[in-house]
């Protein structure tokens, strides 16, 4: 049925190809043959590798229609016809290689990522959840610098390697202080692992604007978190916390989750809640016409007040 379905494909030059819940253990290596489509899907099946010949699926990246043209004028007259003629057929070639640019294979029986990936350099989205992977090997994850979203959520990975920059649903249990290289991350998910602590260097993450690390064992927040200036969403539910940083009032948080943790009864979260009361209403005030500044102009005491606890 799937090589009935190759056929079909390929009469039709299509740019995708779908052999999702088609309960295949083996890909065909027919598929191979599919040197049109930038899409393709196997999600979904019992697949536990990928045959070699998949390499084909990659754009040849060693050719550019510049240089086979460039050659023509260096070339005796007599040679030119031929030559033009030639080239122009590796051009057509050229164009007509496959440029895969998505494969999902989520849901399937892989117990590592199948090594003919690192062939597929313009691959730009790899989908890997839900199989039983439980080691990323950098000899594979380095063919592949195009990528710009990798999902491994729902494996068996007990160790975050630094080319990898978010997982969910695994057994990760520390991060490597190489995370604080991956400065343009603006979204990091790493809900239920079973990291115990952070790295400080995550705070050198200048543009992370949503940080997930809820259903964990970290007991802890490092200092420094000042250093996340545009954080947005916390999500640290679930964990055994009990208490933020010092500095951790200053964060403009537009959402924080923090229920499940054994917070220390204090003054903290009641701080950071009247700050940002105060820091509102101190924006309210600039308005001359409002009912704040109005109000706030009969009381100077209460003015000042608040300007100090907005910022303290």
């Amino acid at each position: 049925m799937a090589n009935n379905l190759v056929i079909r494909a390929l009469k039709a030059n299509s740019k995708s190809f779908n052999l999702s819940s088609k309960k295949m253990t083996d890909v065909p290596k027919s598929v191979a043959r599919l040197t049109t489509i930038s899409t393709l899907r196997l999600n979904n099946n019992s697949l536990t590798t990928l045959p070699v010949e998949l390499r084909t699926l990659q754009r040849v990246s060693n050719v550019n229609d510049g240089q086979l043209c460039l050659g023509l004028f260096y070339l005796p007259a007599s040679y030119i016809t031929y030559v033009f003629i030639l080239h122009m057929l590796l051009f057509v070639i050229y164009l007509h290689t496959a440029k895969l640019t998505e494969l999902n294979l989520g849901n399937n029986a892989l117990e590592e990522i199948p090594s003919v990936l690192k062939y597929l350099n313009s691959l730009k989205k790899l989908y890997l959840f839900g199989n039983h992977i439980t080691r990323l090997p950098p000899e594979v994850l380095e063919g592949l610098h195009n990528l710009t979203l990798l999902n491994l959520n729902h494996n068996h990975i007990s160790v975050l390697p630094p080319e990898i920059k978010s997982l969910l649903d695994n057994q990760l249990e520390e991060l490597p202080v190489e995370i604080g290289f991956l400065k343009k991350m603006v979204e990091i998910n790493l809900t239920n692992n079973e990291l115990g602590r952070l790295p400080k260097q995550i705070y050198s993450l200048s543009q992370l604007a949503r940080l997930y690390l809820a259903r964990n064992n970290l007991t802890e927040l490092p200092e420094g978190v000042i250093g996340l200036m545009k954080l947005r969403v916390l999500d640290v539910a679930g964990n055994r916390l009990s208490m933020f940083p010092v500095d951790f009032q200053f964060l403009a948080l537009n959402e924080l989750l923090c229920e499940g943790n054994t917070f220390v009864k204090s003054k903290l979260m009641e701080s950071v809640q009247a700050e940002l009361s105060a820091r509102q209403i101190l924006v309210e005030d600039r308005n001359r016409f409002s009912m704040v500044h109005l109000a706030l102009s009969c009381h100077p005491g209460l003015g000042l007040l608040l300007a100090d606890r907005g910022t303290t």
